[in-house]
């Protein structure tokens, strides 16, 4: 058996970058930016005000003054001329600061009365003005490689950027195998159970970028799972859950053998998801989760994630963060152990607790964990108080 961050080394050379292509902005959420998208404008695009008030000159700009007020500034709708001294245009947010405005007066700070308008006692120090290009300016630009968020596709929209050049949707084709599986909606029989593993990886792997082929449950036969890998031909990456052990229905390893994998690595010092495999058959990379449903998702989160974020120019490696155990854990033994756990906020750093129970077959569990709790090999009792690292998922 080998270490989890060897085995994930491995993993990563396995992953072939894809390449990239154009998209419109609005098909844009949650791709990787490959490279950079300048603006083709100034934000804003002339000084504007930041308040509701009354743009005027400095000079003016004493408690008490009182100015004739000559036309008035909104979004959209500017003032054309200019404002001189003793005078003031009416102004909204947003709206651009006519020439000789160098102020915005809050219209708080004033008395209106027709057409003039006088300052309050107390006035602002600061100028209430967005100078032109003080957001972005032309050229600017925003580079990669980065998953673009809802935060990101408004800065390109405002940079008039329409189209963005991203990473390929890597394409994952997902197969379970095992006579004992149906699929949800179906009755099972006596000797089955439903298949839920794959729900799950396809939603890690949609939620990382990839577009998903969920594949045919594969049967406990050579030919079966013959058919089934021909159907994943084009993928970028093979993803196979269950069939991965040593049992005499366990025939994942010999058929992908025979179908030209060459095997990475076989087998992990840790827990849940010691049967994992991984490695190569033509141009897509393979990884053989174990069948558990807790082994497989565990598994998913350590090495599919990572080999998705690498194949699209991102860091394949773990987001691991900080926290303070909140219960005493025992020795982890010869494997590390990733353990289910819940955090809850307190006070500079959060608290992990893990759960009493750790079965990989338990998935209720799963779904109340936010975290994975990592206990390295050979790490011996920790105690309550103590920080640790965890994963969170």
């Amino acid at each position: 058996m080998i270490t989890v961050e060897d085995a994930l080394e491995l993993a990563l050379a396995l992953a072939k970058p894809v390449e990239p292509e154009d998209v419109a902005l609005r098909e844009a959420l949650g791709r990787v930016l490959v490279a950079p998208a300048a603006a083709k404008l100034n934000q804003p695009p002339f000084a504007s005000s930041a308040m509701d008030g009354y743009a005027i000159c400095a000079a003016d700009h004493h408690p008490g003054q009182t100015l004739t007020v000559i036309g008035e500034s909104a979004a959209g709708c500017g003032f054309a001329s200019a404002v001189a001294q003793g005078q003031a245009v009416r102004i909204f947010t947003g709206a651009p600061v006519p020439k000789g405005g160098e102020i915005v007066v809050i219209q708080e700070n004033t008395t209106r009365d027709a057409d003039r308008v006088t300052l309050s006692a107390r006035l602002d120090t600061h100028d209430n003005i967005r100078p032109l290009g003080s957001d972005f300016s032309l050229g600017d630009t925003l580079s990669g490689p980065r998953r673009l968020g809802p935060n990101d596709l408004a800065l390109l929209a405002a940079m008039n950027v329409d189209r963005v050049t991203v990473a390929r949707r890597p394409v994952v084709a997902i197969i379970a195998t095992g006579d004992e599986l149906v699929m949800p909606g179906e009755t099972p029989g006596p000797d089955q159970i439903l298949c839920s593993n794959t729900f799950a990886l396809a939603a890690l792997a949609e939620k990382a970028g990839a577009k998903v082929n969920m594949l045919p449950i594969a049967r406990d036969t050579e030919d079966s799972l013959r058919t089934i890998f021909g159907q994943a031909e084009g993928a970028d990456l093979i993803v196979t859950v269950g069939g991965a052990s040593v049992g005499d229905h366990d025939l994942v390893g010999k058929v992908a053998a025979d179908l030209g994998l060459a095997r990475s690595f076989y087998k992990i010092a840790m827990r849940p998801g010691k049967p994992l495999m991984a490695g190569k058959m033509g141009e897509a990379a393979m990884l053989g989760l174990p069948g558990n449903p807790v082994s497989a998702i565990v598994c998913a989160h350590l090495f599919m994630l990572p080999l998705l974020a690498q194949m699209q120019g991102l860091k394949g490696r773990h987001d691991t963060r900080k926290a303070v155990l909140g219960a005493d854990v025992g020795p982890t033994g010869p494997r590390a152990h990733y353990m289910r756990a819940r955090l809850s906020n307190q006070d500079a750093l959060p608290h992990i607790t893990p759960f009493d129970a750790q079965d990989s077959a338990l998935l209720r569990l799963l779904s109340e964990a936010d975290a994975l709790l990592i206990r390295p090999l050979g790490d011996g009792p920790r105690k309550a108080g103590e920080t640790v690292d965890y994963l969170p998922i």
